[in-house]
């Protein structure tokens, strides 16, 4: 499965139901952060209570519930701290 082909679409509603597409994988998850592979990059969900309701990696769908108080998406590391030293 070619992540360029997956459309990622976000959905928060009253920031207590959060639906997505375009998710390869779930890296991690507890109550108060997930961890998701999308087809745009790393995404970070955090907050409260945080449940996974819907997970659906052949269609590329997650659903998460609770409380979401930031979605961070994270850019990917090109050289890391070998660059800084450079």
């Amino acid at each position: 499965m070619e992540q360029e082909h997956l459309p990622h679409k976000l959905q928060l509603v009253e920031r207590q139901q959060l639906t997505m597409t375009g998710v390869t994988e779930v890296v991690s998850f507890d109550d108060t952060t997930v961890v998701l592979q999308t087809s745009l990059g790393t995404l970070v969900v955090q907050g409260q209570e945080l449940q996974l309701k819907n997970l659906s990696l052949e269609g590329g769908q997650v659903s998460v519930s609770g409380t979401v108080s930031a979605l961070i998406y994270e850019e990917p590391r090109q050289g890391g701290w070998r660059r800084l030293f450079r």
